[in-house]
């Protein structure tokens, strides 16, 4: 019990690691003002947040730090490199230090290079201390680090709302203050058990309460975090900020003495009669289970090509769409992709387009967005803006665990309407049934509004449309930032997850460098048009600086919808499989 109860202290002190850690995404709020001290273009300023984001490519740099070093010392490893970069920054917008541009790229760099790195021991932490409910683990952990902006804004106004500087501040010295706090839980990890059945119900329980309080936390801080009222008002929002970060810690023993009570004194009324489970405990090693299923592989190949010349024999013929659909699709998920035939698999390349015509200009405008208001006339919404676009990321990333609790909904109703022995690979019987959509279809559906917000942009600068836009945008791109590993891995194979991952995200660093050059050199064309001199830069003012980029980006975002959809298709027929093939393996839940 000792155990169990450690490993969701370390949950939490993952979910404090995330939410503090999330540092590149209130670049904008001071963006302007690195900008003007340094005395630099938009060009110039755009290399500065592609430095941040080409961090991710040295990602692996922190799965070769864990084989040398201990977990807890690779944490501070990241928050050292975070004082390190963010620190300097700050020195040099306090005109303290004076350094050259190519120096404060290195150090946009060194920071963006941290986030990995923070990234890397979160996720340690969740695969070790939740191997059955890891998918639920890491969605949770992972959305919280798209609030992050939202609550340096809180603790921005708390300390200074005046100054704009203060985020460089609060981004080197948080994140290790955080590292402080979270230390005795990680080095005291657990020696953990496999859980029992009603273990597994009743740490998914656990996960739904916690998702239900990660919802009231994104509402309190889309209310209030933006707030820039008086310093006491804002100490008092911050302070309840942190109390909706330290209370999960309390969900775990509530649902541990219900479960002791319910056990000694009330056993009728035991959490295995619950009528929601959310992860059946056949269902838990997902992609392991997948690929020891040889039989299943060849009984997938065997339908198929029964299909195949069942069509022929009927006279059927296919079109163009249909063979670009089913050539070369996949057989089955989970299967073990190494580089080489990962790189020539069309799959992968449709959904490496997805993602980098999706989730990555959403990062992009997220970047720009402090140089988007400014041209609007918006500049005293920054903070307001930046606020929004993190809330909405954090539920977009929070929706990302929607496939899998749909998942063991519908686990429960069919254990209910079809026994065992009616469940015998019939997909039509079972889809035809009951609401299932492929992991891929939700990330489809994710990229809808991003093309919306980008035309709604371009069609209308006022306050209203930006503000809408700014929620669509952040609602996309952070369920597509959130889902991405576990599409990754379903796809592509669990055990290959990590290389192929990171090939995937290459796409950031390359997506930021191009939009954000693209974007920079319509907004530097308008500049003559539009002068307006603020110490040594200059800005740009009025729709004309992004209406040019705005159709650009919505349009390379449809060409994302058009991948993901096309990934969808291809992929479909490997989901469809697999749910059937679970269904009908598993044992009656009733």
């Amino acid at each position: 019990m000792a155990g169990q109860s450690r490993k969701w202290m370390i949950l939490v002190a993952t979910i404090w690691i995330q939410a503090f850690t999330g540092t590149n995404f209130d670049f904008s709020a001071y963006s302007s003002d690195l900008k003007s001290i340094l005395g630099i273009s938009q060009v110039q300023l755009n290399y500065l947040a592609v430095a941040s984001d080409l961090g991710k490519v040295f990602g692996w740099s922190s799965g070769l730090a864990l084989m040398y070093f201990p977990l807890w010392v690779v944490l501070f490893m990241a928050a050292f490199m975070g004082l390190f970069g963010y620190g300097l920054q700050w020195l040099v917008m306090r005109d303290i230090i004076s350094l050259p541009y190519i120096l404060v790229f290195l150090l946009c760099l060194l920071a963006g290079c941290s986030i990995c790195w923070f990234n890397t021991v979160c996720f340690v932490l969740c695969i070790q201390n939740f191997p059955a409910n890891r998918p639920l683990a890491l969605s949770l952990t992972i959305a919280f680090n798209g609030v992050s902006a939202a609550l340096y804004t809180l603790a921005g106004n708390a300390i200074d709302s005046s100054s704009n500087d203060i985020y460089l501040l609060l981004n080197a010295f948080i994140p290790l203050i955080t590292s402080v706090v979270s230390l005795i839980p990680i080095i005291r990890q657990p020696s953990l058990d496999p859980l029992p059945p009603d273990g597994v119900r009743r740490d998914s329980l656990i996960f739904l309460i916690l998702n239900f309080l990660a919802i009231l936390t994104g509402i309190y801080l889309l209310l209030f975090g933006s707030s820039s009222s008086d310093g006491m008002r804002a100490r008092l929002l911050l302070g309840g900020a942190i109390f909706l970060l330290i209370f999960p810690l309390c969900i775990p023993g509530i649902v541990y003495a219900r479960e002791w009570f319910h056990r000694t004194i009330h056993s009728s009324f035991s959490l295995h009669g619950s009528g929601f489970i959310l992860v059946d405990v056949d269902d838990l090693e997902l992609h392991k289970e997948l690929i020891t299923r040889e039989s299943s592989f060849h009984e997938n190949r065997d339908e198929t090509l029964y299909e195949i010349k069942r069509r022929k024999s009927s006279g059927e013929k296919e079109g163009c769409c249909d063979s670009m659909v089913k050539k070369d699709r996949l057989a089955m998920l989970g299967e073990e992709h190494p580089v080489s035939l990962l790189v020539s698999r069309l799959d992968f390349w449709l959904y490496y387009t997805a993602y980098v015509c999706g989730g990555t200009i959403g990062l992009v405008y997220s970047n720009n967005l402090g140089q988007i208001a400014q041209s609007l006339g918006q500049s005293a919404n920054t903070t307001t803006l930046v606020t929004l676009y993190s809330s909405f990321s954090f539920f977009g990333r929070l929706l990302s665990a929607a496939p899998d609790y749909i998942r063991a909904h519908n686990t429960k109703q069919s254990a209910a309407k079809y026994p065992r022995h009616y469940v015998k690979l019939n997909s039509n019987d079972v889809f035809c049934r009951k609401m299932y959509f492929a992991r891929t279809a939700w990330l489809t559906i994710a990229l809808v509004p991003t093309p919306i917000a980008f035309f709604l942009l371009a069609a209308s600068g006022n306050a209203v449309a930006l503000h809408i836009s700014t929620a669509l945008v952040g609602l996309s791109s952070g369920f597509i930032f959130a889902a991405a590993v576990s599409i990754t891995s379903e796809l592509f194979g669990p055990n290959s997850v990590g290389v192929n991952h990171n090939i995937l995200i290459t796409n950031i660093p390359i997506g930021s460098l191009v939009y954000g050059f693209l974007a920079a050199i319509v907004y530097d064309s308008h500049v003559s048009s539009s002068l307006n001199i603020i110490t040594d830069s200059v800005v740009c003012m009025g729709r004309q600086c992004y209406f040019l980029t705005f159709v650009w980006w919505g349009c390379l975002s449809v060409l994302g919808l058009t991948s993901s959809f096309l990934l969808f298709l291809r992929t479909r027929h490997a989901y469809d499989q697999f749910e059937a093939k679970r269904i009908s393996s598993m044992t009656p839940l009733y």
